[in-house]
């Protein structure tokens, strides 16, 4: 790939990380409300979600998926199920009892609270089918037609895709957790805020499941 075209492809990688989407919701409502550390785990399982993306598309499930309405439907309600179920923890959450800052709760996300917000990550992007059409929309394009691997082509550019993801996710991980830190006074609107975004991914999952299989 020349020069130009890599940046091009890195660009538009950052570009499309930086728009707002069920992603960067579940990211930023973990780091809201239990902190920092909450919200960059978030990012991490988003990321690692994606990776099942890369090498699904590099293997053709994906394009499986792009071809077959019946895979894609099947997908398609598991994904957008998992989706109203993140929606509705988000919603039925329980306020904090007393946060006098957002730092305060930035201690309260433990071990095993923490591995169940990467989990919920990993499986919200994992299940979405969606990611993996987006996948493999996007990265052939950059893909030289002369390419003899482009398997091969595929997973590295997928990688750099998710490794340039990954540090846009944290930025907006740490952005919503300093949020929450000066935000003291309002500290109880940040569960409203979590409830907002709850009522989003029950729309996202809603629109997943209403959404058509691609054309084969």
């Amino acid at each position: 790939m020349a020069t130009e075209q890599l940046l091009l492809f890195i660009a538009a990688g950052l570009l499309l990380n930086l728009t707002p989407g069920p992603d960067v919701l579940y990211i930023m409502a973990n780091a809201l409300r239990s902190g920092a550390r909450a919200g960059m785990v978030a990012a991490c399982g988003i990321t690692a979600g994606c990776f099942v993306h890369i090498f699904a598309a590099a293997v053709g499930v994906s394009a499986l998926l792009a071809a077959s309405g019946t895979a894609f439907t099947l997908l398609k309600w598991v994904g957008a199920a998992y989706l109203v179920y993140v929606g509705l923890r988000m919603l039925l959450a329980r306020a904090p009892d007393a946060i006098e800052t957002g730092a305060a709760g930035a201690g309260t996300a433990g071990a095993t609270a923490l591995k169940g917000i990467f989990l919920r990550g990993f499986w919200t992007n994992a299940l979405n089918p969606k990611v993996a059409l987006f996948f493999l929309a996007f990265v052939p394009q950059f893909i030289a037609p002369g390419v003899g691997n482009k398997p091969l082509a595929f997973v590295l550019l997928g990688l750099l895709f998710n490794f340039n993801g990954l540090w846009v996710n944290l930025g907006w991980a740490l952005a919503a957790a300093w949020l929450g830190r000066h935000a003291g006074r309002v500290a109880r609107a940040m569960h409203w805020i979590e409830r907002g975004a709850g009522l989003l991914f029950v729309g996202f999952g809603a629109r997943l499941a209403l959404s058509d299989a691609p054309a084969a």
